[in-house]
């Protein structure tokens, strides 16, 4: 019998399609309200995803796009501020309601609760943009723990917002299943030596996932069918709490 007893959720990209159009529209907002006349196109911003949280990004951005332009004398206060805002216009469009769930996402969440698997957060985003989607399309109050931003020192893909989540919630690694969408993601989840599903989107879709236990399109409806890019793991239209058990079973080796 499997020994799942709790599923870890990233949010961005996994949870929802958070990033073309929740976050790259929030900061250009932001960096409108601000008067700067920088723009996050699409193709651009795919770019900036390969770094890790929002004020990192735009930090990356104005040293790689901006070297020569005049910093205001406390470049990490300022970067913040602007986050702040960003996070700001980012819940205004998740209030809207254009931001929706991916496919498979509550249905799957909605049958772990019902068999006692336990339910956590890890991610890079900001605990408030955390939140804000939870609120919004979920429950917080179903996750025992939020794991985001900067609680940790490093964020993906160093594993410390793993090794916290494991902690909070008083589990080893083996206990544990994430769901992740990038390999910056993947290489968290599996430095803590987590089985890990990834559910890629447009943005991650072409990136390496050696390690995963499943790779797939997303987790698919009984309508709506998910699609294996890696692995044969995949014997359904959709993941259901069982699959991941089995798929969970192989990668600890109780089978």
């Amino acid at each position: 019998m499997s020994h799942l007893k709790a599923i870890i959720f990233d949010v961005d990209g996994t949870l929802a399609e958070t990033e073309r159009d929740g976050h790259r529209l929030a900061f250009n907002q932001t960096f409108a309200e601000a008067g700067l006349d920088w723009d996050w196109s699409i193709e651009l911003y795919g770019e900036l995803l390969t770094v890790s949280g929002g004020k990192e990004r735009i930090d990356y951005y104005i040293k790689r796009y901006h070297p020569n332009g005049q910093p205001p004398n406390n470049l990490d206060e300022w970067i913040a501020k602007l986050h702040q805002a960003k996070t700001r216009h980012y819940r205004e469009l998740l209030a809207k309601g254009d931001i929706p769930l991916r496919p498979g996402v509550k249905r799957l969440i909605t049958e772990a609760l019902g068999e006692g698997v336990r339910l956590a957060i890890a991610t890079t985003s900001a605990f408030p943009n955390a939140i804000a989607l939870l609120e919004e399309t979920l429950n917080p109050h179903w996750f025992e723990v939020i794991a985001a931003g900067d609680i940790v020192p490093h964020k993906k893909p160093a594993p410390d917002i793993y090794n916290y989540a494991l902690e909070k919630l008083g589990l080893t690694a083996s206990d544990c299943l994430a769901i992740e969408d990038s390999r910056q993601g993947l290489l968290a989840a599996r430095g803590v030596g987590l089985t890990t599903i990834i559910t890629v989107n447009n943005y991650t879709k072409n990136e390496d996932f050696e390690g995963a236990a499943l790779v797939i399109n997303h987790l698919g409806e009984p309508d709506l069918s998910c699609e294996a890019i890696a692995s044969t793991a995949l014997n359904s239209g959709y993941i259901t709490l069982d699959l991941l058990r089995h798929i969970h079973q192989i990668s600890t080796g109780v089978i």
